[in-house]
């Protein structure tokens, strides 16, 4: 079984960066995402953990507009990878994932 981690917060915390750090690859993919720095649809990075478990993130949209995007995503994750950046803290969208 693939373990399936989602990503969670306010958008321009660094959610999506977060992903690309850990995996090496960058879920914004859409023209429009590249455009504006911001994700749009859901993005998916697969990767192996350390113990050779195969894994992958659901990098999910921060923004309010594109919350049912992140609903979409919500389904099936075995944990969440809340992100908060440290310079704005707390932020409506943190509080609504």
């Amino acid at each position: 079984k693939r373990f399936i981690i989602g990503t969670a917060g306010h958008i321009d915390h660094g959610k999506t960066t977060l992903v690309k750090a850990m995996t090496g690859l960058n879920t914004d993919r859409l023209k429009e995402e590249k455009q504006r720095g911001i994700s749009i649809e859901l993005g998916f990075a697969p990767f192996t953990l350390p113990s050779g478990q195969k894994a992958a993130i659901v990098d999910m949209p921060g923004h309010e507009r594109f919350i049912r995007h992140m609903l979409a995503g919500a389904f099936g994750i075995d944990i969440v990878l809340l992100t908060i950046a440290a310079d704005e803290g707390v932020m409506p969208q943190t509080r609504e994932h």
